[in-house]
């Protein structure tokens, strides 16, 4: 930590180690595949600094793109800001560049575990009830964890 703070921002701490859950979930996935029935929906956004999105995509998905990983997906690399990973879209293979801190939602489906991000812009926190309907994976619910109510009232 490089920086002074005027108050410590549990919030963002919290957002910060569930993020490292994704990762980790990513890096076995990048190391040995995904094992067994697991499988990732990954949502993002699409505008985020860094996020590298082709234009026919970036058109199709402006503000937020779901991704799934599970059966047909390659060169799948993980690295400190973000991961890259190979997906076919209409029979084109397309390399997206997602960085951890555009993702909003991360779910695999088959653990029924599912975590959602709120999504901070320009220092303030966005409610993901702003950003996003509400997720159903495969017409079942998800386990979701979200910190909204834990968040100190403005």
């Amino acid at each position: 930590m490089t920086e002074f703070v005027d108050e410590i921002n549990y919030d963002k701490l919290i957002e910060k180690s569930l993020k490292q859950v994704v990762i980790e979930a990513l890096k076995i996935a990048e190391f040995q595949g995904l094992p067994g029935e697991n499988h990732f929906y990954i949502t993002f956004k699409t505008s985020y600094p860094g996020a590298i999105v082709p234009n026919n995509l970036r058109i199709q998905y402006p503000d937020s793109m779901t991704i799934v990983l599970q059966h047909q997906y390659s060169n799948l690399s993980v690295d400190d800001t973000s991961f890259s990973v190979s997906l076919s879209f209409g029979g084109q293979l397309e390399t997206l560049v997602i960085p951890f801190d555009s993702i909003t939602y991360f779910a695999d489906p088959y653990a029924k575990f599912g975590l959602s991000f709120s999504f901070y812009e320009n220092g303030d926190v966005h409610s993901l009830e702003d950003l996003e309907p509400e997720k159903k994976v495969s017409g079942e619910s998800a386990q979701i964890i979200s910190f909204d109510s834990f968040r100190k009232k403005k």
